[in-house]
């Protein structure tokens, strides 16, 4: 059953996935666009490319004769996974759920408007003069975001018309590919947010995970917990509407689903809105590390993607994750880079109910997500005390920059 695994995107969750592979005896080439990611660190192969050209991505798929390609990243040029799957190349999920997902535009239409289901008001824009109209369309204060972006990176709010231009240009910084286009959507009376990993199976029936809290910040997760404490019929609706979208994208495999939720009052009834979709691991799902279910997002995601069917997923103890970054100022040189340099893992080690996960990435900048803070319990302990403890245990390892090196070509 060994199946030859192109993996497209070689970051923090690629390299846990690979591990997942591994584990399951299969052989994995992983691409990124930089040279020694993450994931490239465990995985049998490696290849540097950019992903967004058509060409080089056909060439490595030629070269290497995959089984089966999965997408990791947003920046891929997914147009040519249609070709592929015709040639016999099993894409994960599918290749039709990939372009869809990879862009907010596909996503939100099939959501909002083919299956009905609720979100934000929202509109479109590829200029400034666009995005004028349709911040006003929607009402201020909205939300800006790029059409493919991954991480939060260039979300904004608008607040006041000031803030438009400003939105527009640092949505276009952080855009992965060559898209410039923006979602901008209105802001929606909640109360808290929520990712409900959904599994797709092959050969078994749609699951879903306890679901996952988390707090934003510069549009990036900074902690998860799990679970997420929700009434029961808010929870049916968010697993009625994922199940809905899932099915209508196909495919096997782990989805993170996205929702927004405003609990009942005595003049309202819960309201649950769709926010967004991700057909891989999700990065809130990292608190899945601290063995808090029978399997982790990972391993899960590489089970449905082999057709092993999972029964079951067990909530089996409490826990939460915290991130560690690298701080908000890097030194630089030009034509160098700064190497990460790790401090305080030993007293974050001696934190008993705790666990690590260092990336390995290979160099550092403001803010980039460097390692993992995990904590954890039993089923009976308050999530909100873990998150508190997982911020502690991030809290005391400290990035810095080990050396200026030269940049690898």
């Amino acid at each position: 059953m060994r199946k030859k695994i192109l993996l497209l995107g070689s970051g923090e969750l690629g390299k846990e996935l690979v591990i997942a592979f591994q584990r399951l005896g299969q052989y994995v080439i992983a691409v990124d666009a930089y040279a020694d990611a993450p994931a490239m660190q465990v995985a049998q192969e490696c290849e540097v490319i950019n992903m967004l050209d058509g060409e080089a991505l056909d060439g490595i798929v030629a070269k290497h004769r995959p089984d089966i390609v999965v997408p990791e990243v947003e920046s891929i040029r997914t147009e040519r996974f249609y070709d592929y799957e015709s040639q016999g190349i099993q894409v994960v999920p599918s290749a039709r759920a990939a372009n869809y997902t990879m862009n907010r535009r596909a996503i939100r239409d099939l959501a909002a408007q083919e299956l009905g289901l609720e979100t934000a008001p929202y509109r479109y824009a590829t200029s400034f003069e666009t995005l004028q109209a349709g911040a006003a369309a929607v009402g201020m204060p909205c939300v800006v975001k790029p059409l493919m972006s991954s991480s939060g990176k260039g979300q904004s709010v608008i607040r006041t018309e000031a803030d438009i231009e400003e939105a527009w240009q640092y949505a276009l910084e952080g855009s992965r590919g060559d898209l410039a286009e923006v979602i901008v959507e209105s802001f929606i009376d909640f109360d808290y947010e929520i990712t409900l990993l959904t599994l797709t199976q092959k050969n078994g029936e749609t699951l879903f995970c306890p679901p996952i809290g988390h707090r934003q910040e510069r549009g990036d997760y900074q902690e998860s917990w799990q679970p997420a404490g929700m009434g029961s019929s808010e929870l049916a609706k968010a697993q009625e509407m994922a199940a809905a979208v899932t099915a209508s994208l196909g495919g096997n495999g782990i989805w993170g689903v996205e929702f927004f939720i405003k609990s009942a009052s005595a003049d309202e009834s819960a309201k649950v809105y769709f926010s967004e979709l991700s057909p891989r691991p999700h990065d809130t799902g990292m608190v899945t590390l601290g063995h808090t279910q029978n399997f982790s997002e990972f391993e899960l995601h590489a089970r449905a993607i082999l057709g092993l069917t999972v029964h079951a997923i067990e909530h089996l103890r409490n826990g939460a994750s915290a991130v560690v970054l690298a701080p908000s100022e890097v030194p630089s040189l030009e034509g160098k880079t700064s190497v990460p340099k790790f401090s305080g893992i030993e007293e974050a080690a001696a934190i008993a109910g705790t666990d690590i996960r260092v990336f390995g990435k290979p160099t550092i900048r403001p803010y980039r997500r460097m390692a993992v803070a995990l904590s954890f319990d039993q089923k009976e302990r308050d999530v909100m005390e873990l998150v508190s403890k997982a911020k502690e245990v991030a809290a005391l390892i400290r990035v810095g920059a080990d050396e200026i090196g030269k940049l690898k070509a």
